[in-house]
C-alpha cells in the first residue's frame, strides 16, 4: 500500500461505529489529516464515543454526509456502510481510493495475521484459535468483527505477534493489499442478500480473503462445502483442507479429517490423532469443523499437540452461540442469538436430540425457510415467532407445526416456557438480524437471558 500512503495526506472515515473510530484515531496518530462523517443523529451517538472523538481532536460531522467527505485522498468505510451507498459510489466516481478499516489497519501490522471468514462459525473459530495460540505462549491479539477493532491493536504488534482476525464480507469488500498469512474460509451459504445483489457476489466477497496471498501463505478451507472447494482451486497460496466425510489427503498436502470420532491432522511427513471429538465441550458437527480449522492453523506454526489438545478440551465456546442459560422444571434454555441466518439455525437444530421449542424471527435478510424444514420437522415441536418477520415465519410454518406469535422477547420466553415440557429445550435461534428490536445480537441475547432467568 506504499503507493497510496506516500501520496496521501487527507483521509475521510465514513461511519462512527467502533471500527470507524479506531481507524480515525490510528490514522490521525500516523499524521493524516482526518475527517469523520456519520449520517446518524448526534443525539443518538454514545456519549463515550463523542468524548473520544473530541479528546483525539478529530474533525467530524453528524446527521449528514456532506461534500467535505470528498476533500480527501483516501476514504475509509466502516463495515456498516454498504458498498452501493451513495457516499461510497460518489467517492469511487470521483476517483478516490476507498478502503476498509481492516485494509487501513493492515498497513501498520507487524505480526502475522490469521484471518477467518465464513457465513457461520467465525466467532467461535477466531476465539478458539486465539486461545490456542495464547496457551502455547504466543503474544496473541483477537480482534476484528469479534469485538476489538483491528486498528485498535496494530501498534502493539511486533514481529512475534499473532493477530487472529474475524473478517466479515463487508470488511473484505474494500481491501486492496490486505494479505493474511493464513486465510480460513469455513463455509458460504446465502446470507446478507439484502446487501448483495446476488449470492455469487456474496461468495466473491468471501473469497477476497485470499486474493493477495502467494505461495508463502496458507488457505484453509472446508472441503465439504462444494462452493468453497471449487473456489479454492483459484487461490495462489498453499491449500489446506478439512472434512468430516473425506480423508482429503489426495486433495491437499496438509489438512484435517475425521477418522471415526478422532480428529486427525495430516501433513507431508505423516499424520497424528489430535483428539477424540467426544472430548470437545462445544457440541455439534459445525464445532468439529471449527476445531479442525483451528488445529490446522496451530500446526502450521508448529504448535505441539499437547497445547492444542488442552485448549480443545477446555474451550467452552462463546457467548450467544448455543450458550446454556439455565434449567427450570426440567426444561433447558439455550441462547443462540448469534444465529442470524438460516444456515446457523440448521446447525443448531442438528445439535439437539431433545424436542425443541424454537424462538424464531427478527429482521429478515431474504431468508428461505425451506432450507430448514426437514430439521424443523425432526427436532421442533413448537415455534414462537417474533420480530418484524413474525408474520413470514408464521405463514411459512403454520401448516407444518404449531406456531405462536409473540409481542416481544419477554412474551416469547413466557410462551416458550408454557409450551415446553420436562426433558425438552427452549432455543433462541432467530435466523434473522436483531436491528428490528435490539441494538445488536448481543443485546438480543442479553435480554433473552434476563427474561429466562426471571422465570419463576
Amino acid at each position: 500500500m506504499v503507493d497510496i500512503l506516500e501520496k496521501a495526506k487527507k483521509v475521510t472515515v465514513v461511519g462512527a461505529a467502533r471500527s470507524g473510530i479506531a481507524a480515525a484515531k490510528l490514522l490521525k496518530k500516523k499524521g493524516y489529516e482526518v475527517f469523520l462523517s456519520d449520517a446518524g443523529d448526534e443525539s443518538k451517538i454514545d456519549s463515550d464515543i463523542l468524548a473520544e472523538i473530541r479528546r483525539n481532536e478529530i474533525e467530524h460531522e453528524f446527521g449528514v454526509h456532506s461534500e467535505r467527505i470528498f476533500d480527501a485522498d483516501i476514504v475509509v468505510v466502516s463495515p456498516g456502510v454498504p458498498q452501493n451507498s451513495p457516499v461510497v459510489q460518489n467517492a469511487l466516481a470521483k476517483g478516490l481510493e476507498v478502503v476498509s478499516e481492516i485494509e487501513a489497519a493492515s498497513w501498520y501490522c507487524k505480526g502475522k495475521v490469521i484471518a477467518i471468514t465464513g457465513t457461520n462459525g467465525k466467532t467461535t473459530t477466531t476465539t478458539l484459535i486465539g486461545e490456542m495460540f495464547k496457551d502455547a505462549g504466543y503474544k496473541t491479539f483477537i480482534c476484528g468483527n469479534i469485538g476489538i477493532a483491528f486498528s485498535d491493536i496494530v501498534e502493539e504488534t511486533d514481529e512475534r505477534s499473532i493477530v487472529v482476525l474475524e473478517t466479515s464480507s463487508f470488511q473484505l469488500d474494500n481491501i486492496k493489499k490486505f494479505k493474511p498469512f493464513i486465510a480460513i474460509l469455513l463455509n458460504v451459504t446465502p446470507d446478507h442478500l439484502d446487501r448483495y445483489e446476488s449470492f455469487e457476489k456474496y461468495l466473491e466477497s468471501k473469497m477476497r480473503i485470499a486474493e493477495n496471498q502467494n505461495e508463502s501463505d496458507y488457505f484453509v478451507f472446508n472441503y465439504d462445502d462444494e462452493l468453497v472447494r471449487n473456489s479454492s482451486k483459484s487461490v495462489n497460496s498453499n491449500r489446506s483442507a478439512f472434512s468430516l466425510s473425506e480423508t482429503v489427503k489426495s486433495e491437499t498436502k496438509e489438512g484435517a479429517y475425521l477418522n471415526n470420532l478422532d480428529l486427525v491432522y495430516y501433513y507431508y511427513m505423516g499424520e497424528e490423532n489430535v483428539i477424540d471429538t467426544q472430548k470437545l465441550i462445544i457440541k455439534g458437527e459445525h464445532n468439529v469443523y471449527n476445531a479442525m480449522a483451528s488445529v490446522i492453523s496451530a500446526k502450521i506454526f508448529g504448535i505441539e499437540k499437547e497445547y492444542i489438545k488442552k485448549t480443545l478440551e477446555n474451550f467452552k465456546g462463546v457467548e450467544h452461540r448455543l450458550e446454556f442459560v439455565r434449567e427450570l422444571k426440567g426444561v433447558k434454555y439455550y441462547n443462540d442469538s448469534k444465529a442470524t441466518n438460516v444456515n446457523s439455525v440448521w446447525y443448531a437444530l442438528k445439535g439437539f436430540n431433545e424436542p425443541l421449542v424454537l424462538i424464531l424471527g427478527g429482521k429478515d435478510k431474504g431468508n428461505d425457510y425451506t432450507q430448514i424444514e426437514k430439521e424443523v420437522k425432526q427436532h421442533v415441536k413448537h415455534i414462537i415467532a417474533i420480530g418484524d418477520s413474525k408474520q413470514k415465519v408464521y405463514d411459512h410454518f403454520k401448516d407444518i407445526l404449531p406456531v405462536t406469535v409473540a409481542a416481544d422477547m419477554g412474551d416469547a420466553v413466557l410462551k416458550a416456557s408454557q409450551n415446553a415440557a420436562e426433558n425438552e429445550v427452549v432455543l433462541l435461534s432467530p435466523a434473522c438480524a436483531s436491528f428490528d428490536m435490539f441494538d445488536n445480537y448481543e443485546h438480543r441475547g442479553k435480554v433473552f437471558k434476563e427474561k429466562v432467568n426471571a422465570l419463576k
